[in-house]
């Protein structure tokens, strides 16, 4: 069938303007018919005895020109509509964007009824209609209508829904590619699939979920620069949340042994196709585990969620990309293979004039105190790119990780890895520092970044460092960005997969 939208061009601003004039009159005629005008134009709720999907799975057997004998009551939005003498088709949608057609007839409705049809309904409206289920002419499922209530009428009229829509009007309106897009509507359900996923993973190994303040009067467990507030009630200076890591260490530290948060974060930085300044975080920590336990939880994590939105370890990206997330995952060492790639050793001990001149050769541009931001940096440019399995890329400098544990083998290096899946940074893992006096050499060093004009350095956490006093078991943490997850389950940026991400104002 056709419907009122096929081949038409975007409506221009000034149609948009008198569509939303003629149908406001609409609604004041609802208003003016309205068993009781003071209740508004739409009814409060309908009778519904069906869902759209229940019927098509119940009555999808239907042969062309069958009838089905069974009464329904079905609500929708109208997604397509076409008009003519006495019969009229409209196209009703779900929410989860399963259709039906509706069929409004003269004999079924009789005259008045179907010229209050032709004129009060639009596309985008929410109907509620009653009939019978039957199989029209041509085999298309339908539901012939007796009775028929505008549920909710739409003002202003849809956007042309066989014209795709440009991915800032997607992210701006998500409403919009909800109803348009099915990739939209399966985004929101496998982000709902993978965080599911995760709490089962960790329930089933005897982690406990808990929440720490997204408000703190000190910002700490990653080096970012965060957004500021005020508090009236306290009339103090507070730090929307980087990390809930410090506050979770607590938690370990009081004998929650196992915990985790999935949580909001907030980075006063850029944004771009991996980085948004508000996302949703994973951060969990396992007493008496290390870096290796925390990897191989990791590995067991991502793995469940791909197999519980997709069937398998090998998840199909929104362009039809194939790609493996199955067996066990590489493991390399950051200067091993850096000094490969680069053609010469690069060891902790290298001078930051040698790393220097190496960055110079290449046209990067560093101005940092520490070798280690060096040497990230040159691991970024020559190694990264070339990851193509997901890989747990091992071992970094100590001085870019002031809160992990010195590695138990081999100097200047920490025992910390971050994971690359698709070419991004998806995950990092810990032994964490557990050791209160090396914690606080480390907090006065970020002390010291801070002042020279490092925005993103730690500040000296006293209370933080009155905990570890107490006494903190050795423990692995794990960080993961649940939005990155998404985007190397379903290979779309980071603005899909969050669902209102937040974007620049005009």
């Amino acid at each position: 069938m056709t419907d009122t939208q096929q081949n038409e061009p975007e409506l221009t601003d000034d149609e948009v303007s008198e569509q939303k004039a003629v149908r406001l009159g609409k609604r004041a005629r609802l208003i003016e018919e309205a068993a009781s005008p003071a209740g508004g134009a739409y009814p409060v709720a309908v009778p519904v005895t069906h869902t759209i999907p229940a019927v098509r799975e119940e009555f999808g057997h239907l042969q062309a020109d069958e009838t089905s004998g069974v009464d329904v009551g079905i609500a929708g939005r109208v997604v397509h509509l076409r008009n003519t003498g006495k019969l009229c088709f409209a196209v009703l949608q779900a929410g989860d964007g399963t259709r039906i057609q509706v069929m409004v007839s003269l004999a079924e409705v009789g005259e008045d009824s179907l010229a209050r049809w032709k004129e009060l309904v639009d596309l985008g409206d929410h109907l509620f209609v009653f009939g019978e289920v039957v199989s029209s002419r041509r085999g298309e499922l339908s539901v012939m209508v007796r009775e028929w209530t505008i549920a909710s009428k739409a003002i202003l009229p849809l956007p042309n829904l066989h014209n795709e829509l440009s991915e800032e009007s997607r992210v701006r309106s998500r409403y919009l590619d909800l109803i348009a897009r099915d990739q939209a509507r399966l985004n929101v359900v496998n982000r709902s699939k993978v965080v599911a996923s995760l709490r089962k993973t960790f329930a089933d190994r005897g982690y406990i979920e808990v929440e720490t303040p997204m408000l703190q009067v000190m910002h700490g467990g990653a080096s970012a620069r965060p957004f500021v507030t005020h508090s009236n009630a306290f009339d103090t200076e507070l730090f929307l949340r980087i990390a809930p890591e410090l506050y979770l260490k607590r938690a370990v530290v009081g004998g929650i042994d196992r915990v985790f948060e999935i949580n909001r974060n907030f980075r006063n930085e850029g944004a771009d196709s991996t980085h948004s300044p508000e996302f949703a975080m994973l951060e969990s920590y396992e007493a008496y585990g290390d870096y290796n336990v925390i990897a191989e939880l990791t590995q067991t994590l991502v793995q469940n969620a791909a197999f519980d939105i997709a069937g398998s370890h090998t998840v199909t990206w929104a362009d039809g990309t194939e790609y493996d997330l199955g067996g066990e995952w590489d493991r390399i060492r950051m200067y091993d293979s850096l000094s490969e790639a680069v053609g010469e050793e690069i060891t902790p001990a290298t001078p930051v004039e040698d790393l220097r001149a190496i960055a110079a050769r290449e046209g990067i541009e560093i101005e940092h105190p520490l070798p280690g931001k060096y040497v990230e940096e040159l691991w970024e440019h020559f190694v990264k790119g070339n990851l193509v399995r997901p890989t747990f890329v091992m071992d970094f400098p100590v001085d870019t990780s002031p809160l992990v544990r010195a590695h138990r083998s081999r100097e200047g290096v920490v025992e910390k890895w971050d994971l690359y899946v698709r070419g991004f940074e998806l995950a990092t893992g810990y032994s964490e520092l557990i050791d209160p006096v090396v914690q606080r050499e480390r907090f006065v060093e970020q002390a010291r970044l801070a002042a020279a004009g490092d925005l993103e350095a730690m500040r000296l956490d006293e209370e933080f460092l009155r905990a570890l006093e107490f006494g903190m078991p050795p423990t692995g943490g794990l960080g993961m960005g649940i939005d990155r997850l998404l985007m190397a389950l379903t290979g779309l940026g980071i603005r899909e997969t969050i669902l209102f991400p937040l974007v620049k104002q005009g």
